[in-house]
């Protein structure tokens, strides 16, 4: 038996390298998690605030655990616009305002383009599970407490 060419080596551990790094990356980066409270109703949230997480936040996932979400916190006010594409969870979004006040709430369809939006300046977006909000009364007018500044 004769040893493969040194060059082969070198290429099969580069190319094993390579995949392994593109693994790394491909791992969600860690988000903080932060707590909140909507009319005494507790709810931990991931907070996404990087250009990356706010274009990425629950995309891929599969499931979300109850009393959880995720909190989108723009740069700047505005009348912020949220979709589904490749998220699977059924989701609902309330758009929230600097003062903290929910400006409405609506529920998104897994895995589709269509674009929900903000009726008013926002500068917060928050996901749940679809139906967390209407289960416990949440609409309009409610106060979030414990959002970060932005």
């Amino acid at each position: 038996m004769t040893n493969p060419a040194p060059g082969r080596w070198a290429l099969a551990l580069a190319v094993l390298l390579l995949l392994a790094a593109g693994c790394s990356g491909a791992s969600r980066e860690a988000l903080p998690v932060i707590p909140l409270s909507l009319a005494g109703h507790p709810l931990q949230v991931e907070v996404a605030a990087s250009p990356e997480s706010l274009q990425t936040g629950l995309m891929h996932r599969r499931e979300l655990p109850e009393s959880q979400g995720m909190l989108f916190v723009f740069p700047q006010i505005g009348r912020h616009c949220m979709w589904m594409e490749n998220t699977h969870i059924p989701l609902s979004v309330a758009f929230i305002d600097a003062g903290g006040r929910i400006i409405n709430i609506t529920d998104m369809t897994p895995l589709s383009r269509q674009i929900h939006c903000a009726q008013q300046p926002a500068l917060y977006a928050l996901e749940v599970n679809q139906g967390w909000f209407g289960g416990r009364g949440i609409g309009p007018g409610v106060t979030v407490t414990g959002l970060p500044e932005s």
